[in-house]
């Protein structure tokens, strides 16, 4: 029986009884599935070291249940629909059926190469359905599929391969993005100069770039796919053996490899696909994500095949070759459920409504919002110029720890409210504590954002140090999940997200600890020591604000802030580049050598008179000097 709620009463007294028996809730829910084996229990778990398994003994395939249990029903229907990056270019449309046999040649192909169960593949590719189709592929062999979104530099790209210990690159000769051609393969050769553990890589024809190929390591994709067999019978997996690695950056310098187990978040992509957008058979479906990233990897690929949807997947930006282009790929192919990131609403919302008038959105039922929390002013134009007032948007909060949405408006069902993000769905217990770990009953409070009780696709580690998965989500308050958000929850016990509290800072959806940002920044060889902090940005969210002490003050700053911006695009990619660099000759430190963060973000924000007590500070006189030349 499909699990899908239909009324606002009925989110209560489901939500009710997945807070007093989360164990049956969660079980009648994965009974939905095809099991290889039926787990022995629903749940172990504990939050302090943690540990925390789902259907434990519990045998399956994921992709057994996003393609081969809709082929008797679904085998003639389209499973993805690809939109190339350029208008006129032919989309292409695979059905079940056909998606089912390419993921069977890849894993045929992958299983000859050597690869098998348990097995690292990192996967730096465009946005074609290939992507996809390897994705499902590793999953099928049992491999540990490690996508890395193809922004990303080459050192960035080796640090990712090294630190999952990964033994084959997926890539291509090029990617399109907008007018840009982008040379993939040359920046994976790049890379794999500091990456002795990859044997081989395979390269898909895309722009007919030229490029290098090394004999022995590299085979193009087509030669690798040449007469392999389309059966191949999924590998049997443990509910908890390890579905893929996604790296996100936290506050220390180096990226974390979040993993996610199988059985689990397959149960929690599809029930919070099917409930959040209220998906009905035939909706066509549209993220506009990258599958590099978390939502691509649950709202692109996995929650809409499991639930046996169209799922389409786009190459290209939402400014290129015009400001119309997402509404022209809307009305070609009748989008039904069209989910986005406030960073592209606000881009779009800037220019000229033409761009949205010449097209017709009349087949758009829902609206959704994802990567960080929409403006009431976003919201609105959304609303109204997108969604023409009949549209409900879902305004959804999660991370990629958390594998999928967890607080969010369920469509047409809960009352909205511009930005907040409502209520939490079935099976997720937010609460909101203090500093000293004190929870905060009741609402009209404000306080750090966690999560007292465990759901399916949460994290479990992270790869290689657990040691640090528990310090930085389970060690800041006793028996909680932090999230590292602060949140309100209003006089309606709605909750709204406030911002990181930690040292995140959320550029366009995308998390960079600033750490990360300024261990870059230190490469260039003028710097000394840098300081980075976010501040409001109309379009980004937060963009970046670094301050800088170099061995003088530069003679030109204007060329070493270019300089500077190429080394953060040289060691982590374009998306990280800081917005504005101030050049100072000290940072405000505390006599302990801690900087004072929330003093530089007032300054940041051009909040200078309100900088609050300063009188621990080491050299207090040092903040005036940083607000005077503050840029």
């Amino acid at each position: 029986m499909i699990q899908k709620i239909n009324t606002l009463e009925e989110y209560h007294e489901v939500y009710r009884k997945s807070v007093e028996q989360p164990e049956n809730f969660w079980a009648e829910i994965a009974a939905t599935f095809k099991w290889q084996k039926k787990w022995d229990r629903v749940l172990e778990w504990n939050f302090r070291d943690p540990d925390i398994k789902w259907f434990a003994g519990g045998r399956l395939n994921i992709t057994e249940n996003c393609l081969d249990r809709h082929l008797e029903t679904k085998g003639d229907q389209v499973a993805i629909l690809w939109e190339p990056n350029h208008p006129g270019g032919e989309a292409i449309q695979l059905t079940y059926n056909q998606l089912h046999t390419e993921v069977c040649r890849l894993s045929n192909a992958l299983k000859s190469q050597g690869i098998a169960k348990g097995d690292r593949v990192c996967l730096y590719m465009p946005m074609v359905p290939e992507l996809a189709i390897a994705v499902l592929a590793c999953a099928r062999i049992g491999a540990i599929h490690s996508v890395v979104f193809a922004g990303f530099s080459s050192r960035a790209l080796a640090d990712r391969i090294n630190d999952a210990d990964a033994s084959m690159v997926l890539t291509a000769d090029g990617a399109y993005r907008g007018p840009k051609t982008i040379d993939l393969k040359s920046i994976v050769d790049e890379a794999l100069t500091d990456c002795p553990g990859v044997l081989n890589v395979w390269v898909l024809k895309r722009t007919g770039s030229a490029v290098d190929m090394v004999a022995g390591r590299d085979t193009w994709w087509h030669d690798a796919l040449e007469g392999v067999p389309a059966i191949y019978a999924a590998e049997t997996m443990d509910a908890e053996d390890n579905l893929f690695v996604l790296y996100t950056s936290g506050s220390t310098g180096k990226p974390k490899g979040v993993m996610h187990t199988t059985g689990g978040y397959m149960v929690y992509a599809e029930y919070s696909f099917r409930n959040v957008f209220q998906y009905n058979e035939g909706d066509i479906y549209w993220c506009t994500a990258d599958i590099g990233w978390i939502t691509g990897h649950t709202y692109i690929v996995y929650g809409p095949l499991l639930a046996g949807a169209t799922t389409l997947m786009f190459e290209g930006i939402p400014t290129y070759p015009d400001a119309g282009r997402f509404w022209e790929v809307t009305d070609k192919h009748q989008v039904n459920l069209f989910y986005t990131a406030p960073t592209a609403i606000r881009a779009l919302q800037a220019k000229s409504p033409d761009f949205v008038a010449r097209h017709n959105l009349s087949s758009l039922k829902v609206l959704g919002s994802v990567g960080e929390p929409i403006n009431e002013e976003a919201w609105e134009w959304y609303h109204e110029q997108i969604g023409k007032k009949k549209c409900p948007i879902v305004d959804t909060w999660w991370q990629t720890e958390t594998g999928g949405i967890m607080i969010s408006p369920l469509a047409g069902i809960t009352p909205l409210k511009p930005g907040f993000a409502t209520l939490p769905l079935p099976g997720i217990q937010p609460m909101l504590v203090d500093h000293d770990g004190n929870e905060m009953k009741g609402n009209g409070v404000e306080g750090n954002l966690c999560i007292r009780f465990p759901w399916p696709s949460m994290i479990r580690s992270t790869w290689g140090d657990h040691e640090r998965c528990r310090k930085t989500y389970f060690e800041t308050f006793d028996n909680a999940y932090f999230t590292g958000d602060g949140c309100r929850r209003d006089a309606e016990g709605y909750y709204r997200i406030t911002g990181r509290v930690d040292d995140v800072i959320n550029v366009s959806g995308h998390r960079f600890g600033t750490a990360e940002i300024e261990n870059a920044i230190n490469e260039h060889p003028q710097v000394v020591e840098s300081a980075v902090v976010g501040y409001p940005h109309e379009i980004k969210g937060q963009g970046i604000y670094a301050y800088v002490i170099c061995t003088g003050l530069p003679a030109d700053q204007q060329e070493v802030r270019a300089g500077i911006r190429a080394t953060v695009n040289a060691f982590i990619g374009p998306i990280a580049k800081p917005d504005k660099v101030q050049f100072v000759k000290g940072l405000p430190k505390t006599r302990s050598g801690k900087i004072m963060r929330r003093v530089l973000r007032k300054i940041a924000e051009g909040g200078s008179s309100e900088l609050g007590d300063v009188s621990t500070l080491l050299d207090p006189e040092v903040v005036e000097e940083i607000k005077e030349g503050a840029v």
